[in-house]
């Protein structure tokens, strides 16, 4: 059939649906509501869809629109729930279960024939993660039973008013109601807080007298102070404690103040080092743009001693001839910081006595790459552009130069950009049936990096990689193994992907073929480079990268900019992922 989907972002969820339903032999095209009503209308005269699907959208579809086509709204709630803020409720609330509900576009607010609906674990993770992951499956799964029934002509959607469907009617959750009451609120009730905020809008609070967005939170294990109080930092996250307890916030955005440009997130610690010290800090040390002098900053090994459970963004952990290098940077966002850090784990995990080691391997994002909020940032975009770049790109030669053990990219959820190139530098690319791949550049009008043209056309073809980089469009996992970007899909749920990622790779350390696979990979290793050396590839990109990056003319500031202060860019497909070079 002829899909239109209308998408109020092109965001993870409404890549996954048009990867997937493109997948099943639809022909599938997306418009942006954000665009206007005008600019639907106009995609439904010009494509004259059989049925029209819009993923979670923001504001109603206009009803010219949905009283002259089939348009299904996908619903982050279970049957009969109502209202504008159904994921926000359920976190706060507590809920061990969740659903989603494919209703068809009714002039009453969530009140549509049912077409399909589905249930989900809510795990204890941000609303971000969830949407990302056990929603997304639910709600992509519903999707494609909905446009099944549909195909067939033959299904009656079930009305709301059966009797076996309770209906609840829920108001917008209040911003205020996530309020954190720090010496009241115990270290649980603080986490669920900060969780059901850790995308949007974020948890309002105030720190050094300023208005400020809290996002993210991870429980601590040892810290303990004055509720409230700043206690260090850490890998660019705060430490603050609870009454009970303390917790590390990963992520803070600025209030907006009139008349400024608009604020966006960033890691916690440079944001705080831009504001004034607190009374009775003292002198201290000289100050910093990455962390505020005053704190102390609190690292902990790579390898975490048995019953610690702190938070850590990247860990070590072996068992037996397998080595474990986990990461979770937020929104899989990679700054030039986050890859130096990731590149002196991943040596120290060479020196370790494996014959297997696993990179990833947590849920949610791999990686997207960059972290454009932390260019944005930075006094020199340019500059900063091209030592993110430089870094990641150090990082992704030494995957790509280890030819003494088997390397395996284990992808719990999406990758994008410089993310995907980072995997394919591996030796075996794993991922969760759930995941999506977004293997190009061309959203930020970059040439790209990380010897993408060296790994993409080795595993798809040169003729197939120009069209993934060219097209810049969504790849579902099922397509990347298809098309040899991934050599084995994963099909489990997100909270069960870090032990069945631990049981294969052992596997593969067990194999009596071990051995012959690493002296063929080192033989193959020798002749690549032989041919042309992995310098040559990087000399090559990088000329085109810093060409775009020192030229202010260049599509790729603005393009970078709009993304981060979620501004229109003139994109037909915007930007989806935090990723960049």
């Amino acid at each position: 059939m002829d899909i239109l989907l209308v998408a109020s972002a092109f965001n993870s969820l409404s890549q996954r649906v048009y990867a997937e339903l493109s997948d099943q032999g639809h022909q599938v095209d997306v418009v942006l509501a954000s665009h206007g009503d005008d600019a639907v209308r106009a995609a439904v005269r010009e494509m004259r869809p059989d049925l029209i699907v819009a993923p979670m959208p923001a504001s109603p579809l206009p009803e010219d629109v949905w009283r002259e086509h089939t348009c299904l709204i996908v619903r982050p709630g279970p049957a009969g729930d109502r209202g504008p803020s159904p994921l926000d409720w359920a976190i706060d609330e507590g809920a061990s279960e969740w659903g989603v509900t494919v209703l068809q576009a009714d002039p009453a607010p969530d009140a549509g024939d049912i077409w399909a609906d589905g249930s989900f674990t809510v795990p204890p993770a941000g609303k971000g993660d969830v949407y990302r992951n056990e929603l997304s499956d639910a709600a992509t799964a519903a999707v494609l039973l909905a446009v099944q029934r549909f195909a067939e002509g033959s299904f009656k959607p079930r009305p709301q008013s059966d009797p076996g469907i309770r209906v609840v009617w829920r108001d917008a959750f209040r911003p205020e109601q996530r309020r954190i009451d720090w010496e009241n609120d115990d270290t649980e009730t603080v986490l669920r807080k900060l969780r059901g905020g850790d995308s949007r809008p974020g948890v309002l609070d105030e720190l050094c007298g300023r208005e400020v967005y809290l996002h993210g939170g991870h429980p601590e294990d040892r810290l303990r102070g004055a509720p409230g109080e700043l206690l260090a930092t850490r890998s660019g996250a705060l430490c603050r404690a609870t009454r009970d307890g303390a917790v590390w916030i990963p992520e803070l955005r600025p209030r907006r103040s009139s008349g400024d440009p608009a604020p966006f997130r960033r890691p916690a610690a440079s944001v705080l080092a831009g504001f004034p010290a607190p009374p009775g800090s003292g002198p201290g040390m000289p100050g910093s743009q990455d962390r505020p002098y005053w704190l102390p900053e609190i690292a902990v090994p790579l390898e975490l001693p048995p019953g610690r459970t702190t938070w850590a963004d990247i860990r070590y952990r072996q068992q037996g001839a397998v080595g474990f290098l986990s990461f979770s940077f937020p929104g899989g966002a990679m700054s030039t910081t986050h890859c130096r850090r990731l590149l002196a784990a991943y040596r120290y995990a060479l020196t370790r006595p494996t014959s297997v080691l696993v990179l990833g391997g947590a849920r949610d994002v791999f990686s997207n790459g960059g972290h454009l909020h932390v260019i944005e940032a930075s006094g020199d975009p340019a500059a900063e552009s091209w030592s993110n770049l430089l870094a990641l790109n150090d990082l992704v030669e030494a995957v790509l130069r280890t030819t003494d053990r088997v390397v395996v990219a284990a992808l719990g959820g999406n990758a994008a950009a410089g993310g995907v190139m980072l995997a394919l530098a591996a030796d075996e690319v794993w991922c969760r049936t759930g995941g999506v791949l977004n293997p190009h550049f061309r959203n930020l009008g970059l040439y790209g990096s990380q010897f993408w043209t060296y790994s993409l056309p080795r595993r798809v073809g040169a003729e197939t990689a120009e069209r993934l980089t060219s097209e810049a469009l969504p790849v579902s996992a099922a397509t990347a193994e298809r098309l040899g970007l991934v050599d084995r899909l994963v099909p489990v749920s997100p909270g069960e992907f870090t032990a069945e990622v631990e049981r294969l790779a052992a596997d593969v350390a067990a194999d009596p073929d071990l051995p012959r696979r690493i002296t063929t990979k080192t033989t193959a290793r020798h002749a690549d480079e032989l041919q042309q050396p992995l310098a040559e590839y990087r000399r090559t990109e990088l000329a085109r990268m810093r060409a775009a990056f020192f030229d202010p003319e260049a599509p790729y500031h603005a393009l970078r900019s709009a993304f981060v202060r979620g501004l229109p860019h003139g994109s037909a497909r915007p930007l989806a992922t935090t990723g960049t070079p």
